[in-house]
């Protein structure tokens, strides 16, 4: 048994409903798992000379879930292309994300998924279920995620974005990459990292590709896709193939409870019907859909017909908090309904990513319970009104941010630490990372 972590001195919201809140509490945990909750002193005494973590009266809660992350856009922050204007998605996938993913060397790969990891970190985001595109290098590109996952600490589910875009040999090579990866990561089989088959959309996506990649993909492995995110992939659907795109995808038969539809946004009553049916998990990425200008999910019919719905950020953030409060407001203005959304964008957040984090990577993570994975951030959150797990949702709505973490454990190791990361260069690595993204700056201008 390796030693016993103590996080404690804090009020602790458990998600867990047999149990839910501790004030001045903490949480004991050994072997990546938790062993007890209960008050700071009474597990200091049960396990004397466990390593202790101070919330310094702080709110210690599970680790965040990120459903849908592009970690490769991380060298885009910033980035301005000349002659990029787009007017829709399709001239901005094209004039920005295209332009940039067939540009993506090995080293560009490797540290922008470890920047957005280690920013992520330093949001109480413990998991990231990441969808990569690079078509500038694809083989190897899963495992070198991996290791940039592995260097940070969290737990990552990967997958390669199968596309037909850029020509049937490197359609071929992506599919190899997720089928190479979905074997290594299934050899693991620890809960850390885990793999899906990654597919862009419908209107890159012949038939023949879809077939391919479900003959590739193990039984009990998920598919992870963008679903109806431009009404023009919509359209597109129902002119090429007499359906739309839910249909489509269902009858490729790569809808499932192991499945990230990500989007959703332009899908009618049958395909909620659909989603709900075959237990499809349905990821909302909302400043990334406003930002883009491509429409708002009807998140609340999904939701209300039984669809898991969970919340992502698309690359548009590391902050799960912060895509939390874009959720509850374009909802409430999409509906026009200050009532709404305030049930369902928490429980899309803390109970909908839990269960799509447990389903791809066989983890149980997302709930404070003895047992249960031990990934835990601490926020510096002392409220000064009343907060008990009868409002803590509205507390963590309108007085927490991400940037507010202090500490994050994951499977029981402190990974970050009072703004910094004990086992980690920060300095070196940033340094690193710079110097990737300029050459990959200069590669998109160049082109």
């Amino acid at each position: 048994m390796t030693k016993t972590l103590i996080i404690g001195n804090g009020n602790v919201l458990t998600r867990d409903p047999a149990d839910p809140w501790v004030a001045g509490g903490a949480v004991a945990c050994a072997d990546g798992k938790i062993l007890a909750l209960g008050p700071t002193a009474e597990l200091r005494r049960r396990y004397p000379g466990a390593e202790y973590l101070d919330a310094q009266g702080g709110l210690i809660m599970p680790g965040l879930v990120n459903a849908h992350q592009h970690t490769y856009s991380a060298f885009a922050r910033g980035l301005s292309i000349p002659g990029n204007t787009p007017s829709n998605f399709a001239e901005i996938l094209e004039g920005t994300w295209w332009r940039l993913d067939r540009r993506l060397s090995p080293e560009a790969t490797y540290y922008g998924a470890l920047s957005f990891f280690l920013e992520s970190l330093r949001c109480g985001v413990t998991t990231v279920i990441d969808h990569h595109a690079g078509y500038g290098s694809i083989a190897g590109s899963l495992f070198g995620i991996e290791e940039a996952a592995r260097l940070a600490g969290l737990r990552a589910c990967l997958c390669f974005e199968v596309s037909d875009r850029d020509g049937p040999d490197k359609a071929e090579a992506a599919i190899r990459e997720n089928a190479d990866f979905i074997a290594h990561a299934r050899a693991a089989g620890d809960g850390t990292i885990g793999a899906m088959m990654g597919l862009h959309a419908s209107f890159t996506l012949s038939d023949a590709t879809l077939e391919r990649c479900r003959a590739a993909t193990p039984e009990g492995v998920g598919f992870h896709v963008h679903v109806a995110e431009g009404m023009s992939d919509a359209d597109h659907c129902r002119k090429t193939y007499g359906a739309s795109i839910v249909e489509r995808f269902d009858r490729a038969g790569i809808l499932g409870r192991n499945s990230v539809a990500a989007h959703c946004i332009h899908v009618g009553r049958s395909d909620i019907e659909t989603l709900a049916a075959r237990g499809a998990c349905v990821v909302h990425n909302p400043e990334s859909n406003m930002a883009n200008a491509v429409g708002c999910p009807p998140v609340l019919d999904m939701a209300r017909a039984g669809v898991l719905v969970g919340l992502g950020t698309d690359g548009y953030t590391n902050d799960m908090l912060e895509s939390l409060k874009a959720a509850n407001c374009l909802l409430k203005h999409d509906s026009k309904d200050p009532s709404a959304a305030w049930a369902e964008v928490p429980a899309a957040l803390f109970s909908g990513n839990r269960e799509i984090a447990n389903r791809v990577l066989g983890a149980d993570v997302g709930t404070l319970k003895p047992g249960a994975g031990a990934d835990i951030a601490v926020f510096d959150y002392r409220p000064f009104t009343p907060m008990d797990a009868s409002n803590a949702d509205g507390h963590i709505l309108f007085g927490l941010s991400g940037r507010q973490a202090r500490h994050a454990v994951v499977a029981g190791r402190v990974v970050y630490r009072d703004g910094a990361f004990p086992a980690l260069d920060g300095e070196e690595i940033a340094a690193k990372s710079a110097e990737a993204s300029a050459k990959l700056w200069k590669a998109v201008k160049d082109a």
